[in-house]
């Protein structure tokens, strides 16, 4: 356990162990999330990640996609689309 003042502008230093338990470092953000029973700190970009993994699940399975090549392929073919898109509306690089 670790122990913080708060200063009178509202502001803590994390302790180092709590940092590194976080992987947080000069320039990070943290996150304070209210878990039902207290407010728990977390890594904002962490979190970020484990949101964007949820909002994720099952895409690949409901696309087919199996393998690093499926992605390759799916890649190639929406750049043809959007090509043929830039094309059709007479867009050039």
């Amino acid at each position: 356990m670790e122990l913080a003042k708060i200063t009178s502008k509202g502001q803590i230093t994390i302790p180092v162990s709590v940092r590194r338990k976080l992987g947080v470092k000069d320039g990070d953000k943290v996150l304070f999330l209210d878990d039902g029973q207290g407010v728990v700190m977390v890594n904002a970009s962490v979190q970020a990640l484990i949101e964007a993994q949820a909002d994720f699940a099952g895409v690949a399975d409901r696309l087919g996609i199996k393998t690093e090549q499926d992605v390759v392929d799916m890649v190639k073919e929406v750049r043809r689309e959007r090509a043929a898109e830039s094309a059709k509306a007479g867009v050039t690089k």
